[in-house]
């Protein structure tokens, strides 16, 4: 299946707008009449990244405008902050602007996008930017996956970033600890102990699969007397494996002889209702 290109399936998300609507115009702007993006996802700006930024702007110039709206008597970015804060470092009075008539949702899709494609994000501000265009637009995330061309799963699995603690959050947006080493703590239940193993994370440089067989480790075993794991049963491994393919979540089947039972995870109630449409044939 050819993948979905990064932002293709906006118009899910954003109604189809009129010929005069999408005309979009270059000017520019004196760069004092340019405001910042309130929805701007990206949290944290790398000095010295803006300083790189500016010495090229003061080499080069602008060369790419950047994206605005018209808001009354001043103009507000969608896209280009990093320019636009290099550019005031630089004293530049005025800078080339693309101006598109963009709704709020717009603007923080867009914004988002363009991070994205950068890879300007960390995870955090990544997770906070997709909760807030579900909590303030409604929007949900199989909507969201279409829109950025991401997997719904991964999308999911970003979003669940915020429930471990604020520390660690504030770590993985340093850099310190990575994406793959935040959902493995996902799986450890006690706060403190997310603590602990994230401390050792920073100070002993542990990787992924070093997290996972601690964390494998300090998982409490089952009584004898429950059922056998799937791993025992390389059919029954093939067909959970089907089963989080098709449903897009962890899934485990436990068996004991003729019996036994399958676990299907979820991480919200519109991940539960999706996951139900699924098994219904929706």
């Amino acid at each position: 299946m050819e993948r979905r290109a990064l932002g293709r399936g906006i118009s899910a998300l954003i109604p189809e707008k009129s010929a005069d609507q999408k005309r979009e115009e270059i000017l520019y702007a004196a760069i004092d009449l340019i405001r910042p993006n309130p929805f701007q996802p990206r949290e944290d700006f790398d000095t010295q990244a803006i300083d790189e930024l500016a010495q090229s702007i003061r080499e080069k110039g602008v060369i790419q405008p950047l994206l605005v709206r018209r808001k009354g008597d001043y103009f507000e970015l969608i896209a280009g902050e990093r320019r636009l804060r290099a550019a005031k470092s630089l004293n530049i009075k005025e800078l080339p602007i693309l101006i598109k008539n963009a709704e709020d949702v717009d603007s923080l899709e867009l914004a988002l996008i363009e991070n994205i494609q950068r890879q300007n994000l960390n995870p955090i501000e990544e997770a906070h930017a997709y909760q807030h265009l579900m909590d303030k637009f409604q929007i949900t995330q199989e909507k969201i996956s279409e829109c950025m061309g991401r997997d719904r799963a991964t999308i999911a699995n970003t979003l669940r970033l915020l429930k471990l603690p604020h520390e660690i959050q504030q770590e993985m947006k340093k850099g310190r600890i990575s994406f793959a080493h935040g959902r493995t703590l996902l799986e450890v239940e006690d706060e403190n102990h997310q603590r602990r193993l994230a401390r050792e994370i920073i100070a002993k440089g542990l990787s992924v699969r070093e997290l996972e067989s601690l964390v494998k480790k300090h998982r409490p075993r089952p009584a004898k007397r429950h059922m056998a794991r799937s791993e025992h049963d390389p059919q029954v491994m093939a067909m959970e494996e089907a089963l989080q393919q098709a449903l897009a979540t962890k899934v485990r089947i436990s068996k004991r002889k003729k019996r036994g039972h399958i676990l299907i995870e979820f991480y919200s109630p519109e991940d539960l209702e999706r996951i139900v449409n699924k098994i219904r044939g929706g």
